[in-house]
């Protein structure tokens, strides 16, 4: 049990990389926090600092929570049965640590690629059709925030329908990956319902005349 306990606060440790304040503040002398919706993130480092600094930070965060899930491995829980909640553990260190990093003032991001990362451990399927179905929302709303409460909401829902798994704890598991994306972009939703939210188009449209 103590080395498990080690191991959920070397998850927290990873999830605290504040990959997009480190970028920004390393390459581009830009604090992203201080910019945006402020949130230190993927999302806002596109929005803020373009394509070059979001897709590091993207593949950073993802694989963060990637590699905190692995940790399991390490545990000596993960051979007696208990090694699904011991995932659980490792998923909520990272992504509370990406959320309130330690190496960043507690000021982080909503986790949506951490979160990612750390499913696509527990679960690959689902995840990629959870992202398929990111890529798809996007397209149609411009809206980052929605597509990825969109594809949260239905990972659980996947998982049971779409790929017939009956593991009560993993349905579980997905739920509360679903209630933690609505409730990281809470203020998102306030801003939707409102109709300020912030749109990103990854498809521009050609200027009249063009």
């Amino acid at each position: 049990m103590f080395v498990t306990v080690i191991l959920v606060i070397c998850a927290y440790l990873l999830g605290s990389i504040p990959s997009a304040v480190w970028i920004g503040k390393k390459f581009y002398a830009t604090d992203v926090r201080e910019h945006g919706s402020r949130n230190a993130g993927a999302t806002n480092t596109l929005r803020v600092l373009g394509p070059k600094a979001a897709l590091p930070v993207f593949a950073m965060d993802v694989a963060k929570g990637f590699a905190a899930v692995q940790l399991f491995r390490l545990s000596p829980l993960a051979t007696t049965g208990w090694e699904f909640y011991v995932q659980l553990a490792l998923v909520l260190a990272v992504v509370t640590g990406h959320i309130f990093p330690v190496f960043a003032g507690f000021r982080g991001g909503k986790g949506v690629a951490t979160i990612a990362g750390s499913v696509l451990a527990v679960y690959p399927p689902a995840v990629l059709l959870c992202l398929l179905t990111f890529v798809i929302m996007l397209a149609i709303t411009s809206y980052v925030s929605l597509s990825s409460m969109t594809a949260g909401v239905l990972f659980p829902i996947y998982t049971r329908f779409v790929f017939g798994v009956h593991y009560l704890p993993l349905i579980i598991f997905g739920c509360v990956v679903a209630l933690l994306l609505i409730w990281t972009h809470r203020k998102n939703i306030g801003r939707l319902l409102s109709g300020t939210e912030s749109k990103i188009r990854i498809v521009r449209k050609k200027e009249a005349g063009a």
